[in-house]
């Protein structure tokens, strides 16, 4: 696992870059750091959660500095205003070269989320082909909605999950990579003052070393879907 690394800092929010393996919070894995504390203990300042991103996915996280900011930025990943950019490496080549993919999701009993046409809640989920490899490609992927394991389960559903995810993807090629492949790359939010703030946040090596091997044609290519263990 990397190091947190401050990518802008000012008086009302500081953005930072999370290495894959570290939660945003604290969670239940015993003596793991998490990125606001390592945050506070640099900055010797409290901080405000404003969104979270899974332990396993790498990239740009955004905390408040203060109460009112706190409610301003909070409010905009509420109602979608935030604009989000992830990376994703997936298994397959899509057919086209964008789309969306807009199907309800529900949280299972298990903490996986799946597809429930009757019983889920809206989530849509836009995608861009940034590159076709042999068996894998780059995908530019910009949640509209917010919700657990979103980009995760669309993707899955849609037959191309993302490389590296163990839980929502072929166990058996799955596992043989060093981590999942989503990276979250760019955010775009409205600071208090009304600046617009377009950050964005390079990945990590483990992300590029990974893609290079898809480039290259040698990453396990898989298939088939992960167990069913709703």
């Amino acid at each position: 696992m990397g190091t947190a690394r401050i990518l802008y800092d000012s008086a009302e929010l500081i953005a930072a870059s999370k290495p894959e393996g570290m939660p945003v919070i604290p969670d239940r894995s015993p003596g793991r750091e998490d990125l606001r504390r390592v945050l506070e203990q640099e900055t010797a300042c409290r901080l405000f959660v404003v969104h979270r991103i899974d332990a396993d996915t790498s990239g740009l996280v955004v905390f408040a500095r203060t109460p009112d900011a706190h409610r301003l930025l909070s409010m905009q990943f509420e109602h979608g205003t935030a604009s989000k950019v992830y990376l994703a490496l997936v298994l397959g080549r899509p057919r086209e070269d964008r789309g969306t993919i807009d199907l309800p999701l529900r949280v299972f009993g298990s903490g996986r989320v799946a597809v429930d046409i009757p019983g889920g809640k809206p989530s849509v989920t836009d995608y861009e082909v940034l590159e076709r490899h042999e068996s894998h490609s780059l995908l530019a992927v910009r949640p509209r909605t917010g919700r657990r394991h979103q980009i995760r389960a669309h993707l899955y559903a849609s037959g191309h999950p993302i490389a590296g995810d163990r839980r929502y993807g072929c166990r058996s090629s799955q596992i043989l990579l060093p981590r999942m492949m989503l990276h979250a790359f760019v955010l775009t939010v409205e600071a208090p003052g009304g600046t617009v703030l377009r950050l964005e946040c390079p990945p990590p090596a483990s992300f590029t070393e990974v893609l290079e091997m898809s480039r290259a044609g040698t990453l396990p290519c898989g298939g088939g879907a992960a167990d069913d263990d709703r």
